[in-house]
C-alpha cells in the first residue's frame, strides 16, 4: 500500500513539475543569472500568457479581415507585433521590467480600442473581458500593493467604455449573430484560460512553498533530534526556556578509541573522519537498539547514558550490554586489513546526575555530577579492550554479567578506588552475530 501511495503522489505532482519546467524554460528567454527561482517563474508565466494571447489573436485578425474590417483586424495584429518585438528586445536586453510594463499596458488598452471599433460591449462580444488579464497579471507579477493601480485603471476603463456604449454604431464589421456569440464564448474561454494560468502560478507557488516548508520542518526536526533526546526536544518546542532535571539513578558510559590522536596525526583527514563515522554510527545503532541515550561525542570519545530522560528500571544492564556490544563491534572492525591497531577503552558508573539543556545557539543536552566525572575517569584510567566499572556499578549488575576485580587504582580527583572489569557471564552465548 505504501508503494502505491508513493507512486500515486509522484504521478499527481508530475504535471505541476512539468508546467513549472516549461515556465522556467520560457523564463530563460530573458532571465539574468542573478534572478531567483520565483522571479524566473513569474517571468515564464507572463511570457506564456503573452504568447498564448498572441496566438489566439490570429483568429480575430483573420475573421475581421474576412468580414471587411481592417481597422478591427489591425488592433489584435498590433498586439502580435508588440509581443514579438517585446520578446526579441527582452532576449537581447534581459530587461524584463520593460517587457512586463509593455504587456500590461497592451492588455489594458488594446481590448478597449477593439471594443470601440466593433461597436460596444455587445457587438464586440465582450472584448473588454481581455483587459481583466491586466490586474490579474499585475497581481502575480508585482504583488498586492503594486497591482492596485492596474486594477483601478481597469475599473476606470470599464466606466469610460460604458458611457458612450449606447451611441456607438452597432457592429461596423456586420458580423453575423452566430459569430458574435461564438466570439463571446471564445473571449470568455480565452480569458478563463489566461486567468487559470495566473491562478496556477499562485497555486504552484503555494504548493512549492508548503513542500519546502514541510521539508525544512522535517530537516529541522532531524537536526534537533540529533542534538537532543526526543522528549527533551518536544519540551523545548512547547516550553522554551531552561530545562534541568535531577535523576537519582542513571548509568553513564564513556568510550574512547585507544591511540586515536597519535594515529590521526599520520593519517589522511578523509580516512580519519571516515573511520570515526563508521565507529560512531555503529555505536549509535547499538545505543538505539538498547534503548539508551547518546549524549555527545568529543573528539574520539563517545558518551551515552541509560535511565534518562525517560526512567528505565534496567538502565545499568542496558548500558552494560551496550558496552559489551561496542567492544565486539570494534573487534570486528579491527579484524579488517589495516585496522589491527584499533581498540576501545570503556568506563561505566551508576548514580545520580543533573541533566539539562545549555546554550541558546548550538545548544546541547548534557549531564553533570560525580557520576559523570567518575565514569569518565573509569574510561581514561582503563585498559585497551576492557570495560572498567566502579564498585557500586559492579555490585548492582545482574547474573548475566561477570566482573573481575582489577584492584585498587589511583584516580585523579577521587583517590584510591576499587575497580572491576566487565564481561558476559556466558561469553559464547552472548557473542554478537557477524554480518550486521
Amino acid at each position: 500500500m505504501t508503494g502505491s501511495r508513493v507512486q500515486s503522489g509522484a504521478a499527481g505532482s508530475s504535471p505541476r513539475r512539468t508546467v513549472a519546467r516549461q515556465l522556467e524554460r520560457l523564463a530563460g528567454l530573458g532571465a539574468r543569472p542573478e534572478d531567483s527561482h520565483d522571479e524566473r517563474l513569474r517571468q515564464g508565466t507572463l511570457i506564456f500568457v503573452s504568447v498564448l494571447i498572441a496566438l489566439i489573436a490570429t483568429i480575430w485578425v483573420l475573421t475581421y479581415l474576412a468580414y471587411g474590417d481592417p481597422v478591427s483586424a489591425a488592433i489584435p495584429g498590433a498586439y502580435q507585433v508588440v509581443t514579438v518585438v517585446g520578446l526579441v528586445v527582452l532576449a537581447r536586453t534581459r530587461r524584463f521590467g520593460t517587457f512586463r510594463t509593455t504587456q500590461l499596458a497592451a492588455f489594458l488598452v488594446l481590448p478597449a480600442l477593439l471594443q470601440l471599433s466593433l461597436g460596444g460591449f455587445v457587438a464586440s462580444s465582450g472584448m473588454i473581458l481581455w483587459a481583466m488579464v491586466t490586474p490579474l497579471a499585475a497581481l502575480a507579477l508585482l504583488g498586492l500593493g503594486r497591482s492596485v493601480p492596474w486594477l483601478a485603471a481597469y475599473l476606470v476603463e470599464l466606466v469610460l467604455l460604458a458611457v458612450p456604449d449606447a451611441r456607438l454604431p452597432y457592429s461596423p464589421a456586420a458580423l453575423p449573430a452566430g459569430f458574435v456569440v461564438t466570439f463571446l464564448v471564445l473571449n470568455i474561454a480565452g480569458v478563463t484560460v489566461s486567468a487559470y494560468v495566473m491562478l496556477g502560478y499562485f497555486v504552484e507557488q503555494r504548493d512549492r512553498a508548503h513542500r519546502e516548508l514541510q521539508l525544512e520542518r522535517e530537516r529541522s526536526e532531524r537536526l534537533l533530534l540529533n542534538v537532543l533526546p526526543e522528549p527533551i526536544a518536544e519540551r523545548l518546542k512547547a516550553e522554551p526556556g531552561v530545562i534541568a532535571e535531577h535523576y537519582d539513578a542513571v548509568s553513564v558510559l564513556f568510550a574512547d578509541i585507544v591511540g586515536f590522536t597519535a594515529r590521526s596525526a599520520v593519517t589522511e583527514a578523509a580516512e580519519v573522519v571516515a573511520l570515526l563515522d563508521q565507529v560512531f554510527s555503529a555505536f549509535d545503532r547499538l545505543a538505539d537498539a538498547a534503548g539508551v541515550e547518546k549524549i555527545k561525542t568529543i573528539g574520539d570519545a563517545y558518551m551515552l547514558v541509560g535511565g534518562l530522560p525517560e526512567p528505565q528500571p534496567d538502565h545499568l544492564a542496558a548500558v552494560a550490554r551496550t558496552a559489551l556490544a561496542m567492544r565486539e563491534e570494534i573487534a570486528r572492525i579491527a579484524a579488517r586489513p589495516g585496522q589491527g591497531w584499533l581498540a576501545v577503552r570503556i568506563g561505566i558508573d551508576s548514580g545520580p546526575v543533573v541533566a539539562g539543556v545549555i546554550g541558546r545557539r548550538k545548544f546541547i543536552y548534557d549531564l553533570w555530577g560525580d557520576t559523570v566525572n567518575t565514569a569518565s575517569r573509569m574510561e581514561s584510567y582503563g585498559q585497551p579492550g576492557e570495560i572498567q566499572v566502579t564498585g557500586r556499578a559492579a555490585a548492582a549488575l545482574g547474573p548475566e554479567f561477570v566482573v573481575r576485580p582489577r584492584g585498587t587504582i589511583q584516580v585523579k580527583g577521587k583517590g584510591p578506588m576499587e575497580t572491576y572489569l566487565l564481561d558476559w557471564a556466558d561469553q559464547a552465548a552472548q557473542e554478537i552475530p557477524p554480518g550486521r
